[in-house]
């Protein structure tokens, strides 16, 4: 009986959850025009406890686009710039000397730092030198700072979106493949269309100003996270999620042969892990207790994306590693 109680309380919160994704949603149309996919996308990397990078030219409402998930959400946000100049402490925070103002006796005192929220903009992260990069991305993996031998616990729930800009590659700093196996999703927003600019200049050129209402609190969406946990997944979705990550893997003697003329390294047993994720957070967003296959099929490009390196025979074709995910997929039907 005690099974079938919890069983229900899990009904109802998918329920619940389904109907907040569609209030969450309402509220972000208020200020971004389209980007559904990546709205969507974003909603699930933060149930499903993961990381985003987002890819996108200057203009596209990447900061924006965050900046608004943050209000819907009643959660603390921080921006952070990231610069050439930003030092390791800039993010985590440090230790100043302060004195008691009686006894005059001088003690370390821990500043925190801007990473101290529950979701961070790492704006174009690239633009900072590898030490900080890593400071940052040692805080997503772990979920904590360390300052001084003492650890600080960062609150719950944390979502980083970091940032890159695809052009002006002059004096950046592109993140390593392990580095980049840390995020989840990796999210291109592309142009909008023609009547989405034509709304998107109607509105940012007058007085039109959207007040955003709070939808979903920190417990809430805590609560959603342990509910994603505990969805049940079919052994042959699972095992489609593994096959996927498994053929990007040109040492892989099943693998297709344009992934061994093509694919330098493939992607590692974490993409199995967020493809099911994914899959399982995409099934209770619209209301399913299960996913199904194509629900690990929709999350097979922002999951590979960033875990696939093609070699020099690839690049002289023309070839990207969204182009051998497409025939990946293709090859799975």
């Amino acid at each position: 009986m005690k099974d079938q109680t919890a069983s229900n309380q899990d009904v109802e919160l998918v329920e619940k959850l389904s109907a907040k994704i569609k209030q969450i949603k309402s509220e972000i149309a208020k200020r971004i025009v389209g980007q559904e996919d990546i709205i969507d996308q974003l909603l699930i990397s933060l149930f499903a406890r993961g990381h985003c990078l987002l890819v996108g030219v200057p203009g596209l409402a990447k900061t924006l686009l965050i900046k608004t998930v943050s209000e819907v959400m009643d959660l603390k946000f921080s921006r952070i710039q990231f610069t050439p100049d930003l030092m390791p402490s800039d993010i985590t925070g440090t230790e100043i000397i302060e004195e008691d103002q009686l006894t005059k006796k001088r003690d370390f005192k821990f500043i925190s730092g801007p990473i101290f929220a529950n979701i961070i903009l790492a704006d174009e992260i690239n633009r900072t030198p590898p030490k900080t990069q890593a400071a940052l991305l040692e805080a997503m993996q772990e979920h904590k700072v360390t300052a001084a031998g003492t650890t600080y616990q960062l609150p719950e729930p944390f979502f980083v979106l970091a940032t890159q800009n695809p052009i002006e590659q002059e004096g950046t700093y592109p993140l390593p493949e392990a580095q980049l196996d840390r995020f989840m999703f990796n999210l291109w927003l592309e142009y909008p269309s023609f009547d989405e600019e034509i709304k998107i200049v109607e509105t940012t050129t007058s007085l039109y100003n959207a007040q955003i209402e709070k939808i979903i609190s920190a417990e809430e969406i805590i609560e959603f996270q342990e509910l994603v946990l505990k969805v049940p997944v079919a052994d042959n979705v699972i095992d489609f999620a593994v096959k996927t990550a498994n053929m990007t893997r040109p040492t892989n003697g099943n693998s297709p042969q344009f992934v061994k003329d093509w694919i330098t390294w493939g992607a590692g047993p974490r993409a199995s892990q967020y493809l099911t994720l994914a899959a399982k957070t995409r099934a209770i967003m619209q209301n399913r207790f299960t996913p199904n296959i194509d629900d690990v099929r929709i999350a097979m490009l922002p999951v590979l994306r960033h875990r696939i390196i093609t070699n020099f025979s690839a690049e002289a074709e023309g070839i990207t590693s969204v182009e051998v995910i497409k025939k990946i997929s293709e090859e799975l039907n």
